[in-house]
């Protein structure tokens, strides 16, 4: 179970919304001067998560709780976003070049160029579909796990 830290916005007696804030790597990467991902995460700044969970704590606005997400989920969510669309572009130019078209030349380029596209495209809608089927899927839902360490209160002494 991959878990993270995060703050109960609202909670009733069913559901919780939380916020929880992406945290990255970056910030212990030796080569995060030179890095892309690191520029992208300064350039776009780290929005907030936000989730609504079943309530099964009884947790209450206010409170830090711990979240989890299973393993597999992310393997999976993970592997059809990176491996989808590149197996999609290849077997679509593969296609491309074997397609049986009239006025390709011999040599010709432009079949396996529109192929890889076609397939490429193919592949992003397909991806998204499985996407959204995992995230309907109850077994691939984050859930509340526990409650966290409670937040320091700061007092203004005056």
């Amino acid at each position: 179970m991959i878990e993270q830290e995060a703050l109960v916005i609202c909670a009733d007696a069913e559901l919780a919304t939380v916020q929880a804030v992406r945290h990255s790597a970056c910030g212990s990467c030796h080569a995060a001067a030179g890095c892309g991902t690191s520029l992208l995460d300064r350039f776009l700044g780290r929005r907030p998560l936000r989730l609504r969970l079943r309530n099964a704590l009884g947790v209450t606005a206010g409170e830090v709780v711990i979240i989890g997400v299973p393993e597999g989920s992310m393997l999976r969510a993970a592997a059809s976003a990176y491996l989808g669309p590149l197996a999609g572009l290849l077997l679509g130019a593969l296609a491309g070049r074997h397609w049986p078209l009239p006025s390709a030349s011999v040599g010709s380029e432009w079949p396996s160029l529109v192929g890889a596209g076609i397939g490429f495209l193919l592949a992003l809608r397909l991806v998204g579909r499985y996407g959204r089927s995992l995230a309907q899927d109850p077994r691939f839902q984050p859930v509340l796990l526990r409650r966290g360490a409670p937040t320091p209160v700061r007092v203004a002494l005056g």
